[in-house]
């Protein structure tokens, strides 16, 4: 299998890295943050919008779209890219995590997993194979495998028993895309997962760097763990998976988290953190989060963030902002969500800048100093 994975430059003094990733709808620059968009919609913003921001790929969920509009609808419309007016690159999620949030609604057997929907509470069967399948037809650039999600505190059988399962299933995806043969055109992702045991980790690392997977995923993490044990978990993992092939971490979307991916040499992430707090009024700014909801912003007359080039940032004031989230009116949390993509977009061009110039540790260090008010 060739390689979609292109290096540029590596920083001097840290594993951070910029490169290009190789995808049917156009290559993706790295490191690259990818907004969520669950339902084949990143919520209240327009995908053109998007794209004029610079975005490249954005994030669908298998579980969900499975589920609504489902397969036959897709399908009609020859894939979600047809059906949702994007033609950039789409990565989707397997639906593992979502299975894995369900605990109370789903069974994980060797086989697959048996779920109930959480909308009508109808009973449907995830194998690996039907996984894949599904995302043909939406015509994902990126596939996910279906793997065994596990919640931090285990014991380690527990999550031994979980990572052979995830072995095994991955080994069940590669069949299956390869019996696809040409009709499947996205690139299939491995998981790693192990939980937070470092044998498994290791093992999970290197056996699934060695599969035929164009890419490979981190997976457990953030999942209900502290920040140290994340960027331990993290680091000790990233150093067992290959430096080949694009390195992506699930979930991840706070900049903190963004600093120690892109520290470790991670190439992609994705979260729904930016969207969400903006549809509750917090916006990004260097010197922290702003609550837009807070009296004190009644009277501000300036922008979110002085020389942002956002819709917000251009035409209205915080104070306007602060009456629109007050008033539950959807302009405002429409405009505060094109605000944190925008401004989480120009974060990692600045991140991009900084490994160029061989000084993302500096970088580092003086953003979290800003807007955490600590070193790391």
């Amino acid at each position: 299998m060739s390689g979609i994975f292109t290096e540029i430059k590596r920083d001097k003094n840290s594993k951070a890295r910029l490169g290009i990733v190789h995808l049917p709808h156009g290559d993706v620059e790295t490191p690259a943050f990818m907004p969520v968009g669950t339902n084949g919609t990143v919520k209240g913003i327009y995908h053109d919008t998007i794209k004029d921001m610079g975005y490249q790929i954005i994030l669908a969920n298998t579980y969900h779209l499975y589920l609504r509009p489902g397969t036959e609808v897709l399908e009609s419309y020859g894939g979600l890219h047809n059906f949702s007016h994007w033609n950039g690159n789409i990565l989707t999620d397997s639906g593992g995590f979502q299975v894995f949030s369900l605990s109370g609604l789903r069974k994980i057997k060797d086989n697959g997993v048996t779920f109930q929907s959480h909308i009508d509470g109808s009973k449907h069967i995830f194998t690996p194979e039907k996984v894949v399948d599904i995302q043909k037809t939406i015509g994902s650039d990126i596939a996910m495998v279906l793997d065994v999600c596990t919640p931090p505190g285990i014991e380690h059988r527990a999550a031994k028993d979980a990572w052979k399962i995830t072995k095994s299933w991955a080994e069940r995806s590669i069949e299956e895309r390869n019996r696809l043969g040409e009709s499947f055109r996205g690139k299939l992702f491995g998981i790693v997962q192990g939980n937070f045991y470092e044998d498994l980790r290791k093992e999970s690392a290197l056996t699934l760097s060695e599969m035929d997977f164009p890419g490979i995923a981190i997976g457990g993490l953030s999942v209900g763990e502290d920040r140290n044990q994340f960027k331990d978990t993290l680091s000790y993992t990233a150093e067992y998976v290959t430096e080949e092939k694009p390195r992506y971490v699930m979930g991840i979307g706070s900049p903190d988290y963004i600093l120690y991916c892109v520290e470790n040499g991670i190439d992609l992430f994705d979260c729904v953190l930016a969207t969400r707090i903006a549809r509750n009024g917090a916006v990004y700014t260097d010197d922290g989060l702003l609550t837009l909801k807070k009296a004190i912003h009644k009277f501000n007359q300036g922008p979110i963030v002085e020389g942002c080039t956002c819709t917000a940032c251009r035409n209205y004031s915080v104070g306007y902002m602060h009456h629109l989230i007050k008033c539950n009116e959807m302009l405002g949390g429409m405009l505060a969500t094109e605000h944190n993509l925008h401004y989480l977009y120009d974060f990692v061009l600045r991140i991009r800048k900084a490994i160029r110039e061989d000084r993302f540790t500096e970088f580092k260090k003086e953003y979290l100093k800003r807007f955490y008010n600590r070193e790391d």
